[in-house]
């Protein structure tokens, strides 16, 4: 910083004491770059950097890029290095880790200064190109060491060291944050993988509970009327049909014997003794009973079939 206050070391700065330490100078400039120097300070070391970005800079230029431009926000905290549209910060270079300051003599839109990286410890060299206001952020900057460098002495260096801790804090916070972040995304994956092995476990162990010659009983097959199939040896059961619903009770025979009008009971000839009536009748009767018997079947199969004929024809897609 000697070049920046030897210039203005009998003469008053261009800013108000209050413009920088209660808030910021801004500048628009463009960013070449920042490269490694090996020595914090030096007209040699600013020049072999600005020769290095600049040729870097033509070969940018050569492909189509264009040099990006930033807002420098100068106070007595430091130089911070912004994105013009969002407001990003790119670069906060803390003014206590600023060595050197100065602008090129011989190309009047190039200033420099060296910053110490917090994290790495090396010295990076940060060049800027400003067609108009070079020298006066040159200036600015170091009418900021001026005014930092008097509130050291006034506070008797107290408000550095607390700079410096509060940076030391930060830098602490956000490092275990981050290594809570990556604890907690390990144990969630940890409690993925056991959630698998659980259910993996639980699979053998179903598997292994059904024995492998077992057949689950199934229900019996209805047919397009939603009915189960009679069978004279099956016995009635209340199996749910196939829309979930249970089937109506089937009335239960009484064993009472009922009467007609008159008092008489009811004919039944399936129930007559043989020894009731004499030989020749009784073999009639037998023959009325067969003859009977089986007009009634022939009569209830034909019904049905003709039943089953419609519900098939009403389903058919006639045009």
């Amino acid at each position: 910083m000697n070049r920046a206050f030897s210039r203005k070391k009998d003469k008053t700065w261009m800013h108000t004491p209050e413009a920088l330490s209660k808030h910021y100078i801004p500048y628009n400039a463009k960013f070449l770059g920042s490269t490694e120097v090996e020595q914090p300070k030096g007209t040699e070391v600013v020049r072999d950097a600005v020769r290095k970005l600049k040729f870097a800079r033509h070969i940018k230029k050569s492909e189509g890029q264009k040099i990006p431009k930033v807002e420098l926000q100068i106070s007595i905290y430091g130089v911070k290095i912004l994105e013009p549209k969002t407001k990003e910060v790119q670069h906060n270079c803390q003014l206590h880790r600023i060595s050197f300051c100065a602008d090129d003599k011989t190309d009047k839109r190039i200033f420099t200064f060296i910053c110490k990286d917090s994290e790495s410890n090396k010295h990076l060299c940060y060049v800027f190109d400003s067609e108009k206001c070079a020298e006066e952020i040159t200036l600015t900057i170091g009418q900021a060491f001026d005014l930092a460098y008097r509130k050291f002495l006034e506070s008797g260096g107290k408000d550095v060291e607390t700079r410096k801790q509060i940076a030391g804090l930060q830098k602490r916070s956000s490092r275990s944050s981050r290594c809570w972040i990556q604890d907690l995304e390990t144990e969630n994956m940890e409690l993925k993988n056991r959630v698998q092995d659980l259910e993996s476990q639980l699979r053998i162990t179903q598997g292994s509970a059904s024995p492998a010659g077992s057949v689950t009983p199934k229900s019996p097959s209805t047919d397009i009327f939603d009915m189960i199939p009679f069978s004279p040896v099956s016995h009635p059961s209340s199996t749910p049909t196939g829309n979930g619903t249970q089937p109506p009770p089937i009335p239960s025979r009484s064993t009472e014997i009922k009467r007609d009008l008159f008092g008489a009971e009811p004919f039944d000839p399936f129930n007559c003794g043989a020894g009731d009536f004499p030989p020749d009748i009784q073999s009639k009767l037998d023959e009325m009973q067969v003859t009977v018997l089986r007009d009634w079947l022939i009569n209830g199969l034909f019904l049905f079939n003709m039943e089953h004929r419609k519900c098939y024809v009403s389903k058919l897609p006639f045009p």
